[in-house]
């Protein structure tokens, strides 16, 4: 049984790397026409989405982790829920930058491999912290879509509405873990996730 988990686990992880990502809702953007952007303006963009891709890949990599340790039925039930919207988020990210001449980091099996190991140890802790640490992370994330919201061109709809879809659903999951009984994390661990975030969003614009 948990050399099973262990292996559905792994694939999980090599799929969300290496694999093209498949969504299971349409894109926001499906309906717009594409707009007409300078370099400048197109390459930002890219740079954002792929920040956001970077963004959506630790996501599954901690909730495979914390899903992976947890004790708790109902808790594995909405990881497994946020993982599967997060799954369009890639799908979505991932097209977008193609889109905009983009790529996606070079360090992607990295930034897994980090999130999934940090999600592992959530999911040790206990419910309450394993919760409260996905609504932090969630919330985090939240801000995060709303800073890019104010970076991106504003004719650039196709990415302004996929980044507001995406903010949509982040807030739904911290609102979700919430209800579900999540304690409120230590100061000290919000302002590591925050560094730990500022990191990876200033390596990953370039990178």
């Amino acid at each position: 049984m948990i050399l099973d988990k262990l292996i559905v686990t792994f694939d999980a992880g090599l799929r969300t790397v290496f694999e093209q990502a498949h969504a299971a809702r349409p894109r926001p953007d499906a309906a717009l026409d594409e707009p007409v952007l300078d370099d400048a303006s197109k390459s930002h963009a890219a740079a954002l989405m792929r920040i956001n891709h970077v963004g959506e890949v630790c996501a599954q990599a901690l909730y495979s982790g914390q899903a992976l340790t947890s004790r708790s039925p109902h808790i594995v039930k909405a990881l497994e829920h946020a993982a599967a919207e997060e799954t369009d988020h890639l799908a979505w990210c991932e097209a977008r930058i193609d889109e905009l001449g983009g790529r996606k980091s070079l360090l992607n099996p990295l930034w897994y491999a980090g999130s999934f190991t940090l999600g592992a140890i959530a999911g040790a802790l206990g419910d309450k912290w394993n919760l409260g640490f996905l609504a932090e992370t969630e919330n985090q994330v939240s801000k995060h879509l709303q800073n890019h919201l104010s970076q991106l061109d504003e004719t650039d709809i196709k990415t302004r509405t996929i980044v507001q879809q995406m903010q949509q659903d982040e807030v739904g999951h911290a609102e979700e873990a919430n209800q579900l009984g999540a304690s409120e994390l230590p100061a000290s661990v919000k302002v590591g996730m925050k560094l730990a975030s500022k990191i990876m969003t200033k390596t990953a614009y370039y990178i």
